[in-house]
This record gives structure tokens, sequence and C-alpha cells, in this order.
């Protein structure tokens, strides 16, 4: 299984490699190149299938997984819940306003930290999480404007975003086939629409939960409770 996800992890950088983005996008970040070490350490210790559920997220955040290599991989619960610290290397072309820090990022990213604390909350242990759940990202990719800002991938022109959707699809469906979940449940409505796009033929159930995201009012008042009623109505919690 390791060297499965290993190998759909290569395929995937490999597809990614040759693409290209136009402004206003002037960086791309890929941590599953420059951090692929704790990437690696992550699915060789927690990817250990079978699943009962996959959660997938639209793509890295710039204080979370683009920081770690971890999805949602706010820096705290990474290091001392997951004990996950590795040395990170550099992305080939670093945004001055956006520096890749590893482990040493002293910004939290909120959406990592609200999932992740919600997961240890509720399940006390990592071992106990992953024995029923596995967190991956629907898009390795990071893309960011010259202020830094973020760009999400469904803002990209068509013609960029049609071959790196296609190479994500195929990621996300060679992951699923490996892990046999029963559920594939969206962290967002982007990820659920994919999640159904590309899994939905498959014998199993795709959903969302609530985005934690700080962006979002509701999940402002109170993430944790949103995240166990949409579960509840899977039928997961």
């Amino acid at each position: 299984l390791r060297t499965m996800l290993s190998t759909i992890t290569d395929d995937l950088v490999a597809d990614l490699a040759d693409l290209s983005f136009a402004p206003p996008v002037t960086h791309v970040y890929n941590p599953l190149v420059y951090a692929r070490g704790a990437w690696d350490v992550y699915c060789d210790r927690y990817g250990q299938g079978p699943k009962e559920v996959v959660f997938i997220g639209m793509n890295p955040g710039p204080f979370g997984m683009a920081q770690c290599g971890v999805p949602f991989g706010e820096i705290a619960h990474v290091r001392d819940w997951l004990e996950i610290d590795v040395a990170v290397d550099k992305p080939p072309q670093e945004h001055p306003k956006r520096p890749v820090l590893g482990f040493d990022c002293p910004r939290s990213e909120v959406s990592g930290r609200r999932l992740w604390s919600w997961a240890k909350e509720t399940f006390d242990t990592p071992e106990a999480f992953f024995q029923r759940f596995f967190v991956a990202n629907y898009c390795p990719l990071v893309f960011m404007e010259e202020s830094g800002r973020n760009r999400v991938p469904e803002k990209l022109p068509k013609a960029e975003r049609l071959p790196m959707f296609a190479a994500c699809d195929r990621a996300l469906r060679r992951t699923v086939e490996l892990l046999e979940p029963k559920y594939v449940v969206g962290v967002g409505q982007f990820a659920e629409k994919k999640a159904k796009e590309v899994v939905g033929d498959l014998d199993l159930t795709t959903g969302s939960v609530p985005h934690p995201s700080p962006a979002s009012p509701l999940a402002n008042k109170g993430w944790a409770p949103l995240m166990n009623k949409a579960l509840s109505e899977l039928g997961i919690l």
C-alpha cells in the first residue's frame, strides 16, 4: 500500500510538472515535491487502508500543507499530535510574501487547526482517527498572485484548469480505489462536486461537510458542532 500511495504521488507530480500558469498567477507551489518527506511519513504512518471515510480538501493553504506537506497541516497539530516533524525544502521559485519555513512557520492555518482539533477531541489519538479516516487534498498545488493573494483552482482559466483537473481526477480515483472507503466526503462544496464527478459511479456514498475556513461566518461561530451534525446526517458518526 505504501508503494501504491507513493506511485500515485509520483504520477501526479509528473502529470503536473509540465503545466504552466499565466498571470495573475505568478507563483505555484507543489508541496508534494519540496515537502515530500513529510507527505511520505504521513502516508506511511496513517495511510494504511482500507478506510471507512476519505475526506477530500480542495488544495493546500499557504500556512498549512504549503508549509508542512500534510493536508490541512496546521503546524502545531502535525508536529505535536500527528508527531510528524521533518525537514522541508524550498519551492524552486519562492514568493517573497509567502516564504516556506516548514515546521518553523509561526502562522497557524485556521482551517487545519479546526479540523485536527476536532479529530483530536473526538478520537483522542491519531491511531483511533486514522483507523477509520484518511484526509487528502484534491489538488496539491498552491496558486499565488503577485500580491501574495491565494487563487483557488476553480478560478483559473479553462485552458489551465482542465489539464490540471484531469491529472488530479486520476490521482483521486486511484487513491479511492486503493483505500476502498464507504464514504468520500468533500470538505466544502467544491471538493464534494469533484468527488461526485470522479468516484460517484463506485459503490460508495459521496457527501460534504462544511469547510472550516475563517472565510465562513458559520464556521467562525463554532465549526466542530457543524462537522458532527454533517457526519451524523451521512451516517458516519
